[in-house]
């Protein structure tokens, strides 16, 4: 299980995480959601030890350290790769250092994606580049997943497709954290909420639960978020205000 406790952690004096506590058990397929800013990929990269913060972050009883992060990968629209290696080059050198690198899932999805083995992965298009940060991701044998807005420079018939991939490969000790803008793809494949807002995590619903309460996960994330329908109409009539004047 990947636990956070009392996590917090600032910029300066801006507090970008608030006494974040979160359970993550293995199998889950989790959606993390919310505003620009809201912190969602401050949480992974805590995660991850990339930045400093106050609380616990534990996998399985144990702080992360170089002996367990193996345990957990990412992929990001930031990219993590070298940009003059081919993908096959990649490849090599996760194999290297990921005795569980899983060369059959690497194959299967480098043909489904229709990406080039052997060719510098700077010639990639910036949708490409992104699906080969997934392939990896994915590919690693990592026990947690972590996706930071992976689907970016995606069309969508790619993404409707992947979708049904990813549920198709995942092992049930397999847990995807998912951190997305696109909420109603990805409504049906995850198996739990989390929302953010300014830090901290104002929602934590299955959606099972939201089923039952016969509520979308979009209307649960809008009044999660005290979202303001008549935003629309105030904003506009303020400029046609401004505009008689």
């Amino acid at each position: 299980m990947l636990e956070l406790k009392n996590v917090n952690k600032y910029y300066g004096h801006k507090r970008a995480l608030s006494d974040i506590t979160l359970s993550l058990p293995r199998g889950e397929i989790v959606g993390l959601f919310g505003e620009n800013g809201a912190g969602k990929t401050t949480l992974m990269k805590s995660i991850l030890a990339y930045h400093s913060f106050s609380g616990e972050i534990t996998l399985d009883g144990d702080p992360i350290t170089k002996n367990n992060i193996a345990k957990i990968s990412f992929a990001t629209s930031e990219h993590s790769f070298f940009s003059n290696l081919s993908a096959d080059a990649h490849k090599t050198f996760y194999q290297e250092h990921f005795p569980k690198f899983s060369e059959k899932r690497f194959v299967a999805l480098m043909d489904f994606f229709d990406l080039r083995h052997h060719t510098p992965l700077r010639s990639f298009s910036m949708g490409q580049k992104n699906q080969f940060e997934v392939i990896m991701a994915l590919c690693q044998g990592a026990d947690y997943i972590l996706m930071d807005e992976p689907f970016a420079g995606n069309d969508v018939f790619n993404r409707e497709d992947f979708y049904k991939v990813l549920l198709g490969i995942l092992e049930p000790n397999e847990t995807l954290l998912l951190s997305t803008h696109l909420i109603e793809e990805v409504s049906d494949i995850i198996g739990r909420a989390v929302l953010l807002k300014q830090g901290c995590i104002v929602g934590d619903i299955t959606t099972e639960a939201l089923e039952e309460s016969g509520k979308t996960l979009m209307d649960y994330i809008k009044e999660t978020h005290r979202y303001r329908s008549d935003r629309v109409s105030r904003a506009l009539n303020d400029l046609r205000g401004e505009d008689s004047q």
